[in-house]
């Protein structure tokens, strides 16, 4: 596919819809034999049926997840032509694929976990919070990122209050960091999940950015509490 056809697809096709509904033998044995658990059978079984997951292990995709920064780039008309990109919490490595494929000049990424590398993008394995980390990876950057870009999301404790803390002290962090690092004219883009920014994040953002907003991209699984905000036109002269 074309990166014009990338950031012009919408999603599945009906004939991918209608194909998603039945399994082959080889398909329905992977979940028999390999589900430990009912949670894990009905992780594998919905893996299997997701046409977004076929769509992306077919067009060599890491993840799912590429289809939804190619979503909320068109839905937000966000451009990476010759820009310097952060990609926080890049594991396993679909947004940066992306965002090299739609033009960015430079591309680093930090993540707690290990991942493979991706030729022409400079990935450490570090954590956000650790000034060593980030600088390690800025050195991959000749001058301040043009976008920061933030799928990061806590691990599930199933405790609502605790899992809603969590995801709020990631958001702030990487809001942490795209106040500090952008370049005028900025762009910052990050996972805030159900009801979107806090009143003290958005009052944040509205106080360094010309325009914020919340998207849901339609490869946003339908039952996922998970939405986006996307902050544009960075000021450093309006820090919040």
């Amino acid at each position: 596919m074309s990166d014009e056809g990338k950031r012009r697809w919408k999603g599945p096709s009906a004939g991918d819809k209608k194909k998603s509904s039945g399994r082959s033998p080889g398909e329905r044995k992977i979940v028999a034999h390999n589900a430990s658990s009912e949670s894990s059978k009905r992780w594998i079984e919905r893996q299997l049926a997701d046409p977004y997951v076929r769509k992306a292990r077919d067009e060599g995709y890491r993840s799912r997840a590429a289809y939804k920064l190619l979503e909320l780039s068109e839905k937000a008309r966000l451009s990476y032509k010759g820009k310097r990109v952060v990609d926080l919490g890049c594991a396993p490595g679909g947004w940066i694929q992306v965002a090299m494929e739609l033009g960015a000049s430079e591309v680093v990424g930090i993540d707690l976990l290990e991942l493979d590398p991706i030729p022409g993008a400079h990935i450490i394995a570090g954590d956000i919070a650790e000034t060593g980390d980030v600088a390690e990876m800025l050195t991959g950057l000749t001058g301040p990122p043009d976008l920061v870009i933030s799928d990061m999301a806590a691990n599930t404790t199933g405790h609502k209050q605790t899992d809603h803390l969590r995801t709020v002290a990631l958001v702030e962090l990487a809001l942490d960091f795209a106040i500090t690092h952008l370049a005028p004219g900025g762009v910052f883009l990050s996972k805030v999940f159900q009801g979107g920014a806090t009143k003290d994040v958005l009052d944040r953002l509205k106080a360094s950015f010309r325009d914020v907003k919340h998207i849901k991209p339609p490869a946003s699984r339908a039952g996922s509490p998970e939405i986006y905000v996307v902050a544009k036109g960075f000021s450093p002269a309006r820090k919040g």
